[in-house]
């Protein structure tokens, strides 16, 4: 991202390209006003410098004396706007040709064209919102389900960002109490009572944990959830993937060995988003093109997540099974016993026995397939509901900052349990309320907000 001032106008098509009712070009900057002075004609012959905030005003947008289009054009006066700057919104219809008329007419008159994100950059470095909000603001934008919405929606409200601040209050007060006694050590002001410094660190280290602890489900909202879907062939993997799909999407047949490559699709869970992804049967491949395909489901295995390892009910388990149970040994799994419609010859007791997660299914009479989805929940939710109460680190670059905050203050704990000096605990909450500080953006470089607006569409 080009790096710009806060003092030019910028200017942007908020709202997706193509035939629409509405479309929306929005500016923000010192200028905005002038700028829609010049080209917008209000019906009354008003001008928008002169409107109250907040308000709508209905009019045209003239090039010389032409009409471009008939709009609804909005005002929001710094600083109480998305930017904390001048923001006029100008409401046109929403086909391509006229969008575009009216940006270049706003660009020619003084505005430049904004960077992606950078609106939204504007109002982290106006400090309307914080770092975390601001990513918040994509998560909205990008949210697959209600709870990947829902969480975007607590932390754009500043929920997380608050127990952070709470956190980051707690170590400065006895960073001060610390930092007090190392530089007056002879003047009256109480000796440190290190046992209740010992305590307060335990309780913040704890809350730290807690939040860690949260990370991968709010990570799992956030990103999605791999779930590959392996066995041996003809165990029914494919028939399996449509009954959750609800649809047909893999080919099914009697013949063994039909999927010849892996098929993925999204899929919402109990408000989880789920890449579920159907390989090839694990075999000793006979051909190049065999071959391939196994080499790719054992990549995806690897990858996942999560592993639905499906046996045949109606037949024993034999060597190929055996290999692929040996093979996933490591890897969180759901085992589903399908074919129950028919007669069961498999060692069902044997396979209670070794594996937690067992599951019972007919695909092809979508018979259980409930069960399967409701256990892939409980694995993702350890069986707790995730509410608005509940509070999730959805991002990657929070939970690693965390987990850094972590690992200096359970430092300063291990300091204080050797009777290392002052000093030495002090450093260490120091290193953690720098992390801290990265997550609210008090702390940044420019190479990190670039990587994270960067992500933005151009208008938002």
């Amino acid at each position: 991202m080009v790096v710009y001032g806060l003092k030019d106008t910028i200017a942007a098509i908020s709202t997706p390209l193509g035939e629409s009712g509405i479309g929306i070009v929005r500016l923000s900057g010192k200028d905005a006003l002038t700028i829609a002075d010049k080209i917008f004609f209000a019906k009354d012959n008003k001008k928008p410098s002169t409107f109250k905030t907040y308000t709508t005003h209905y009019g045209w947008i003239k090039k010389d004396s032409e009409i471009i289009d008939e709009v609804i054009l909005t005002v929001m006066r710094s600083p109480k706007s998305y930017t904390k700057e001048d923001v006029v919104e100008i409401n046109c219809h929403g086909g391509i040709t006229a969008l575009r008329a009216v940006l270049d007419l706003v660009l020619e008159s003084g505005a430049r064209l904004a960077e992606p994100g950078e609106f939204t950059k504007r109002a982290f470095l106006n400090g309307r919102i914080d770092l975390v909000q601001a990513e918040a603001v994509l998560d909205i934008i990008k949210a697959k389900t209600d709870l990947a919405l829902k969480l975007g929606i607590e932390q754009l409200k500043g929920v997380f960002s608050k127990q952070i601040s709470s956190i980051r209050q707690k170590l400065l007060d006895l960073l001060s109490i610390l930092e007090a006694n190392i530089d007056f050590p002879d003047e009256e002001i109480g000796s440190v009572n290190l046992d209740e410094i010992h305590q307060r660190l335990e309780q913040i280290n704890g809350r730290l944990k807690f939040l860690l602890e949260k990370a991968r489900y709010g990570r799992v909202l956030r990103e999605g959830m791999s779930v590959v879907i392996c066995g041996r062939p003809n165990v029914g993997k494919s028939s399996l993937l449509n009954a959750i799909l609800r649809q047909e999407r893999a080919i099914v047949t009697p013949v063994a060995g039909t999927t010849r490559d892996t098929i993925e699709e999204m899929i919402n869970i109990k408000g989880i988003p789920i890449r579920v992804v159907d390989t090839a049967g694990i075999i000793e491949p006979k051909d190049l093109i065999e071959k391939k395909a196994v080499e790719r489901s054992k990549r995806q295995i690897d990858l996942a997540d999560l592993i639905i390892l499906v046996f045949d009910g109606s037949r024993r388990l034999n060597r190929e099974d055996s290999l692929l149970i040996k093979r996933l040994q490591r890897k969180t799994k759901i085992v589903v016993i399908n074919k129950i419609d028919l007669k069961q010859r498999i060692e069902k007791d044997k396979i209670i026995r070794r594996f937690q997660y067992v599951v019972e299914t007919s695909a092809k009479n979508l018979k259980n397939i409930d069960l399967l989805e409701n256990k892939i929940a409980d694995l993702v939710y350890s069986g707790r509901i995730i509410s608005s109460e509940s509070l999730l680190v959805g991002n990657r670059r929070h939970a690693e900052a965390i987990k850094k905050t972590q690992k200096f203050v359970a430092g300063a704990i291990d300091s204080l349990d050797n009777k290392l000096s002052l000093e030495f605990i002090a450093q260490d909450i120091k290193e953690a309320l720098g992390y801290l500080d990265d997550i609210l953006g008090g702390r940044f470089s420019e190479e990190l907000l670039d990587k994270i607006f960067s992500e933005f569409c151009i208008g938002k």
